[in-house]
């Protein structure tokens, strides 16, 4: 059986999308995995985790390996290219180019983004309450139960 390199999926390297160029703006080098990721993540709004982002890769037929996908995704959130939210289950990797913050259901590991706008009032009552600021790069986490899997 031949299988269809993944660059032939991707079109050139400098596709108009930006991602060749976006992926060299933080010094990395333009893998057809990255390109992949990259693409998946930033098309998606989405958060994946790597075995999530390898299984729709390999649904396109694109035959990269987990512990690939594992090791791209650390390396974007490395370079500040993506961030890794932490919840039950594995970790999971999104892009913005907007600070956010973020609701994670406690159930099946689904992550939303929060716009900083709509959490304002409270993130100051926080740092009322306990003092803590956040920095730059700060981001809530709010865990519970999404709509889906609340009873």
């Amino acid at each position: 059986m031949t299988t269809t390199p993944p660059s032939a999926h991707l079109g050139a390297a400098t596709a108009p999308d930006g991602s060749a160029l976006l992926l060299r703006r933080h010094g990395l080098r333009c893998t057809a995995s990255r390109l992949c990721a990259l693409r998946l993540l930033a098309t998606s709004g989405q958060h994946y985790s790597s075995a999530e982002v390898c299984a729709v890769l390999q649904e396109r037929s694109l035959p990269f390996d987990q512990a690939t996908v594992y090791r791209t995704l650390e390396t974007f959130t490395d370079v500040g290219l993506a961030h890794a939210v932490h919840g039950p289950g594995p970790k999971r990797h999104g892009v913005s180019s907007e600070p956010h913050h973020h609701a994670v259901c406690e159930e099946c590991g689904h992550v939303q983004d929060l716009a900083i706008a709509d959490m304002g009032e409270a993130v100051e009552r926080i740092t009322r309450l306990t003092g803590l600021r956040a920095g730059a790069g700060g981001s809530l986490l709010l865990y519970g139960r999404c709509a889906r899997c609340s009873p």
